[in-house]
């Protein structure tokens, strides 16, 4: 019986806390928790917690899993979460050091305890989107009605409870920031009862859910932005975390970082990104809110390469900032649009910065200039624009003492009369302007007056605070009708605001949780989208259909939805390429001399993924010839159906670094069989010399296609070394 619930964990752990306070050495704070447990393990009691329902459903594991039986002879840490909450996701990465330390062998188990906040978060499709998002790897179950958040009187997101082998209630830790408690506390426990003999080494029935999951384009893209020319599209495909620019037509121009998470600066090929979401282009340069690494990243287009300018790579906790951009830690940054400051001698001179983690709105000065309400800033320099830092839905004409929750989305409308950003406030479910003249805040629509009352959520069309919307993660501005689109996410939805008059109503999506392209945008259905941009012109709008991992075209002239042609898992294509990557007639031949490497053969399913990672080496003293077309292509003799809807061919730019190839699958192939050819042909000169050499190879890839899932993707090296003649 869990009696007081956590309440009854209080006095002694309270105790504990302030002797931890005084503790000088590790051994000393080891032994303090030693003697604890050893305190709590003698009590007549047990505070005890209560068994899940059996008929509640579990993710990640191959069935529902028993507290008091499966799980009896355990540590378990309760990890009490809802997939909207900031905080809860500053925690994950805790608990990843956590699993990365200790295995259920070991007699360690994290179980996720969904306790939704919104009526969207209870159905299990969209938990079993947050699993895959956010990389969580350990049992989760959907206690949809909170029944144990309510058994054990839990009163915020996040809260971790620490349980014994024996289901005994041990330790709660509340909120984030905990790392060195969390460590500290479950290792001793472990090493405690295993003195005991009580902590078991069978394993749990772990069923990840991303393993089932065939390979996709796009995976969970956030946000989606358009450049001046409205030509190209940058795509924050978040869960590849990696940036592309595409043509309007699906067409890559770049692919910029992933498939897998990291943080490093560099050239395309070698830059990595963390669950990448906002995204800004100003001629050449594509800022991203690079969320999961805490940074602000810089992308050059024309040098190909990427920087840091803002974070340091870990969370920050300051709410003020003012140091330069790459000394200044920062948390959670979710969405950046460019700007002007209002005494900045040059145009666009501040990027905006939606800070999720502190529930803020900074700047980022790209160039000298001065902010409302502020002092003159130097070039360089980040800090808090706008936003107390506590979590709150408070307008306020000074910025400072504004209340922001969890902001997520920005646009700029920086022509009179409003000169202002639009904020998608998502924790309050309201969107609220921020004048550019003098910095006042105000709400536009959504929420409700008490600025602490972060429930007011819904789905009603209407004015000002009589509408209502559910998690808004994403706004843009249309200059042409001068309205304004939210990304409407937890219902599925996109709405058209209208900021004079604050009239607020659904212009696409039914409200269910799905994906259909329908004869209209009402009859059209969404997932989760998460961004959203509107070409100068206002004809077509983008949406980052983010659960659904697609990027939809609203024709808004017409009224008619579609998919637009992209294929993200296509080559890097530069405009001046000299080939027809549609025509194989027109792929150059190699030379007789060119070898044939026989690749050892490849199990594959259709639909999966392949990355060719080509490295060629030139003799000593040799160079690509600039003025010649060095490229790689593919062919499929008497298996032209791979080749369909491919791209076939790229150009060879530097031989220093590796060529990704990346060729995906038909998801109906016509035989169990096929062979593959990746060909290059390099033209170099040896230096000093004024002679120039074709040079070609071959590798041959035969393919087996399994009926089943052969895991998402596959890599396969191509190197060889081109000797001197």
């Amino acid at each position: 019986m869990a009696a007081g619930g956590l309440a009854g964990l209080l006095p002694a752990q309270t105790q504990l806390e302030y002797a931890l306070l005084d503790a000088d050495t590790p051994q000393e704070k080891e032994n303090l928790v030693y003697q604890y447990l050893k305190k709590m393990d003698s009590r007549e009691r047990d505070l005890t917690v209560p068994e899940l329902g059996g008929d509640l459903q579990w993710l990640n594991t191959e069935g529902p899993i028993s507290l008091h039986k499966d799980l009896c002879g355990k540590v378990v840490v309760l990890d009490f979460f809802t997939y909207c909450c900031i905080n809860c996701l500053h925690l994950l990465p805790d608990l990843h050091a956590l699993e990365h330390q200790y295995s259920d062998k070991d007699g360690l188990i994290i179980v996720g305890v969904h306790s939704a906040k919104f009526p969207n978060e209870k159905v299990l499709d969209n938990i079993k989107s947050a699993i895959l998002r956010y990389n969580i790897v350990h049992p989760v179950v959907n206690d949809a009605d909170a029944t144990l958040w309510h058994e054990l009187e839990v009163s915020c997101w996040p809260t971790l409870v620490i349980l014994g082998p024996r289901g005994n209630m041990l330790f709660s830790l509340v909120g984030e920031g905990h790392r060195e408690k969390l460590l500290l506390f479950t290792s001793i426990t472990l090493k405690f009862y295993k003195e005991r003999g009580q902590i078991k080494d069978n394993n749990i029935g772990i069923k990840l859910y991303r393993d089932s999951l065939p390979p996709s384009p796009l995976l969970f893209p956030g946000k989606v932005t358009l450049d001046n020319s409205g030509e190209r599209l940058v795509i924050a495909d978040t869960g590849h975390h990696r940036i592309l620019v595409t043509r309007k037509n699906g067409e890559i121009l770049h692919t910029i970082g992933g498939p897998n998470s990291g943080r490093r600066d560099g050239r395309f090929s070698e830059a990595a990104f963390n669950s990448p979401q906002g995204i800004a282009i100003k001629n050449n340069i594509i800022y991203v809110a690079d969320t999961e690494n805490h940074l602000i990243r810089k992308i050059d287009l024309e040098l190909e390469m990427v920087t840091t300018v803002a974070g340091i790579g870990i969370q920050g906790v300051d709410k003020e900032g003012g140091a330069k951009g790459e000394e200044q830690p920062i948390s959670s940054p979710w969405d950046v649009v460019v700007g002007n400051s209002i005494s900045g001698t040059q145009e666009d001179n501040v990027l905006w910065i939606a800070m999720a983690g502190t529930h803020q709105i900074w700047a980022l000065m790209l160039e000298g200039g001065k902010l409302p309400k502020g002092s003159d800033l130097k070039k360089g320099v980040c800090l808090r624009f706008a936003g107390s830092g506590n979590e709150e839905n408070r307008n306020n004409a000074y910025p400072h003492k504004a209340g922001f929750a969890q902001p997520s989305g920005l646009s700029l409308a920086s022509e009179e009369p409003w000169n202002c950003l639009f904020v998608a406030d998502s924790e309050s479910s309201t969107v609220r302007t921020i004048s550019l003249k003098d910095g006042a805040v105000k709400h536009l629509v959504g929420g409700e007056r008490d600025p602490l009352n972060l429930f007011a959520f819904g789905d009603v069309d209407g004015a000002g605070i009589n509408a209502k919307l559910q998690h808004p993660l994403g706004v843009t501005w249309d200059k042409k009708r001068k309205l304004l689109y939210v990304a409407d996410s937890y219902n599925h939805k996109i709405k058209v605001v209208d900021p004079k008059m604050k009239n607020c109503a659904t212009l696409a999506g039914t409200g269910e949780a799905s994906n259909v392209i329908g004869p209209s945008f009402t009859q059209s259905t969404f997932n989760e989208p998460g961004g959203l941009c509107v070409e100068e012109n206002g004809r077509l709008m983008y949406v980052a259909d983010t659960n659904n991992h697609q990027i939809k075209v609203l024709d808004l002239d017409t009224k008619i939805l579609s998919l637009p042609i992209l294929n993200p898992e296509a080559c890097d294509v530069p405009d001046n390429l000299p080939l027809q990557k549609d025509k194989i007639k027109n792929l150059p031949k190699l030379p007789k001399s060119a070898p044939n490497v026989q690749l050892p053969s490849l199990t594959v399913a259709p639909g999966q993924t392949i990355q060719f990672l080509l490295k060629l080496t030139l003799p000593p003293d040799s160079k690509l010839n600039e003025e010649a077309p060095s490229s790689w292509f593919i062919t499929a003799e008497g298996n032209t159906w791979l080749l369909q809807g491919q791209c076939l061919s790229g150009e060879i730019k530097d031989v220093s670094c590796q060529t990704v190839i990346p060729f995906q699958l038909p998801t109906s192939c016509l035989s169990p069989e096929a062979l593959l050819a990746i060909k290059a042909c390099l033209y170099y000169c040896s230096r000093g010399s004024s002679a120039c050499m074709m040079k070609g190879i071959s590798f041959s890839q035969p393919l087996q296609i399994a009926s089943t899932n052969q895991g998402s993707l596959a890599q396969v090296e191509l190197m060889h070394t081109f000797l001197t003649n």
